[in-house]
């Protein structure tokens, strides 16, 4: 895997030519596999011999892997994305009220009212009518949703995108990795100590409550490790998911035209970028409990896998002939499995979705000429191959 990051699509290309499951080399130099193909990883998201708790991750137990493996965290963080079976379960079923369908449509004003507020900000930012969508747009709206959900400060905002991002690297050295994850803690730590002294109605002090109440629900290190995961999960998925979106509908002005005429709907925007350029790329880790044969490739037991959700989207197995091509109107055809699949499929997705349909409506409605201000090759990739985007997106908000 190249620790730098980049555009995933022409190598997943030519890895899916060769079979839907890989070997993998990750930094380190430590062994790993992938699963590439769409209905192979859809057989291994929901396989029963799968395991997501590090106890499986064999190099780890054996010693294997340093602290600051860029990777670690993912392996280690205590929360939801490491449990199994019952603990899987108790985590999962603290969180869910808070992200159901009817509680997400019940946001829907303040996501629209923070989205009108930030475009008008878009707009103060932009010097001759350029201005970086990016940070001045896609990134707030989904930070200033759930920080508000969790109950974290706007202070803290800027500090935290700075280490979810520094966390979910995979180029960077032991001691930044090690010392972006203490700094994490520190800061979560913090909310934390605020909510327990004036606990309000979030989701912070709801977690804190169930603690306190029932003190097997949730530990103090589950507490941080959730926190910590709702911070990057719930933002740097969604911010890379309408980035994405933008630079899709801004290469391909027919699809935009589609949707100002009736032909298809900005949720159709949404799933099919979801789909051709996934906000995740390859996500860490999952490990077989046995020796699995999955598309006729064995996948040794204790094995780290990626999940290759930018490769499946783009799976002309799955997806027909036309699987690289951007087309809104594919509609129930468009099986992809950028938000997961099984007991860990993303939770949020309710959530993402509807930041991404009112951020884009909103958007385009504001600014119907809004282009890129560059070429499309110009623009600075993620330096990691866990999160798929780009690093800034100057756009010309009037032609």
């Amino acid at each position: 895997m190249d620790a730098a990051g980049g555009c995933p699509h022409a190598a997943n290309a030519r890895l899916l030519a060769r079979g839907a499951v890989t070997p993998v080399v990750l930094p380190g130099e430590v062994a790993g596999m992938a699963v590439l193909g769409h209905d192979a990883l859809r057989e291994f998201l929901a396989h029963p011999d799968v395991a997501k708790n590090a106890q499986h991750f064999a190099a780890l137990q054996a010693g294997g892997i340093p602290d600051g493996w860029p990777l670690k965290t993912f392996a280690t963080v205590q929360g939801m994305t490491t449990a199994d079976g019952a603990d899987h379960r108790r985590l999962r079923s603290l969180m869910s009220k808070a992200f159901t369908a009817r509680r997400v449509e019940e946001l829907r004003p303040r996501i629209e009212a923070l989205t009108s507020s930030l475009l008008d900000g878009l707009e103060e930012a932009a010097a001759d009518g350029v201005a970086d969508l990016r940070t001045h747009f896609a990134l707030p709206l989904p930070m200033g949703v759930i920080c508000e959900l969790l109950g974290v400060d706007p202070g803290h905002h800027d500090r935290l995108h700075h280490l979810s991002n520094r966390i979910v690297a995979t180029d960077i050295g032991p001691a930044q990795a090690m010392a972006a994850n203490r700094e994490m803690v520190e800061v979560l730590g913090s909310v934390v100590a605020a909510r327990t002294e004036g606990p309000g109605d979030d989701l912070t002090s709801a977690l804190i409550a169930a603690r306190e109440e029932n003190g097997d629900r949730l530990g103090p290190y589950e507490l941080i490790g959730t926190l910590m995961l709702m911070i990057i999960a719930g933002h740097e998925t969604t911010l890379n998911l309408i980035t994405n979106a933008v630079r899709a509908l801004c290469a391909h002005r027919d699809q935009l035209d589609l949707v100002r005429s009736g032909g298809a709907t900005w949720a159709d925007v949404v799933e099919e970028t979801l789909r051709w350029d996934s906000p995740v790329s390859y996500f860490p880790f999952r490990y077989p409990t046995r020796d699995l044969t999955l598309d006729g490739t064995v996948i040794p037991k204790g094995t780290p896998v990626l999940a290759g959700y930018s490769a499946a989207g783009r799976d002309t197995k799955a997806h027909g002939p036309g699987a690289a091509h951007f087309d809104i109107t594919r509609g129930s055809e468009n099986r992809h499995l950028s938000l997961g699949h099984g007991a860990h499929y993303c939770m949020g997705a309710p959530l993402a979705r509807t930041e991404a349909t009112v951020a884009l409506a909103q958007l385009f409605t504001r600014f119907p000429d809004l282009d890129l201000a560059v070429p499309e090759s110009e623009l600075p990739r993620h330096a990691s191959f866990v999160g798929n985007s780009v690093q800034r997106l100057p756009v010309r908000l009037r032609r």
